[in-house]
């Protein structure tokens, strides 16, 4: 083990740059904090190419961190390479996940999520489709980078365990039609059917949207049903990740 002593140093200089999604995107890295994601990692072959420690961090004696750099740094350097207030004494460099194309699985169950900006959001959903079993999540053009910090802690792990891509959400469609699987939008309008009219099919892949908008019209024309959650109170809507968790476990045999 090495000791950092001072927020100058070089390295200390290069984790806090990717605080940053340019950052992460030119190094190819990624920050997680917290022994909890540390550990998922360490559990899904994620490649670590380094790990902090504050100095009074207790290494859990299960984990093989033979080949991985370890740097001791005190308190103020930890506050500086976290992003969180409150600091867990641990925070890991990992290389960008190597994600393989995903393939449509002909019962696979997909998520593909239209400009959801909100990290916290996004997030849960990952997990949410973790819990439920999914095949793979498609993140379309305007939704928020999945490395990003609060995405990254709000999926406590999940993000090691989905297959998880970024793509036109409009081709993919176009590819879950040609494979003969449904796919459901969500809307409030006249033209949705209530949720729980709808059977669960043997495959589906949903599409969730923007917290504002919703999804947008080009999707909304091109999905085979579109789906609402009966609001019984005064609330204008269901936050997203809380919609998703729902229709997800209706929809899934």
């Amino acid at each position: 083990m090495e000791r950092i002593e001072s927020v100058k140093n070089i390295k200390i200089k290069t984790v806090k740059k990717l605080h940053t999604r340019k950052g992460r995107e030119k190094l190819g890295s990624f920050l997680i904090e917290g022994e909890h994601l540390v550990e998922e990692a360490l559990n899904s072959n994620v490649i670590i190419n380094e790990i902090f420690i504050e100095e009074n961090f207790t290494i859990p004696s299960n984990w093989d961190l033979s080949n991985i750099p370890i740097y001791i740094v005190n308190d103020k350097i930890m506050k500086e390479i976290c992003d969180t207030q409150t600091p867990q004494g641990i925070v890991a460099v990992c290389e960008l996940l190597g994600r393989k194309p995903l393939t449509i699985e002909k019962n696979g169950l997909y998520i593909l999520i239209d400009q959801v900006q909100d990290p916290g959001n996004l997030g849960t959903i990952i997990r949410t489709a973790d819990c439920a079993g999914l095949s793979g999540v498609i993140l379309g053009t305007g939704t928020v980078d999945m490395y990003n910090s609060k995405v990254i802690r709000s999926t406590q792990g999940s993000i090691f365990h989905l297959p998880i891509v970024r793509g036109e959400l409009t081709e993919w469609v176009e590819k879950f039609k040609s494979e003969k699987i449904p796919v459901y939008g969500t809307a409030l309008n006249e033209k949705a059917k209530e949720y729980r009219t709808v059977m669960a099919p043997e495959s589906f892949a949903l599409i969730v949207g923007n917290e504002g908008n919703g999804l947008s019209k080009e999707l909304l024309q091109v999905t085979d049903e579109n789906l609402f959650i009966p609001i019984y109170g005064e609330a204008e809507s269901l936050n997203v990740s809380i919609a998703t968790g729902i229709l997800l476990y209706h929809l899934r045999k």
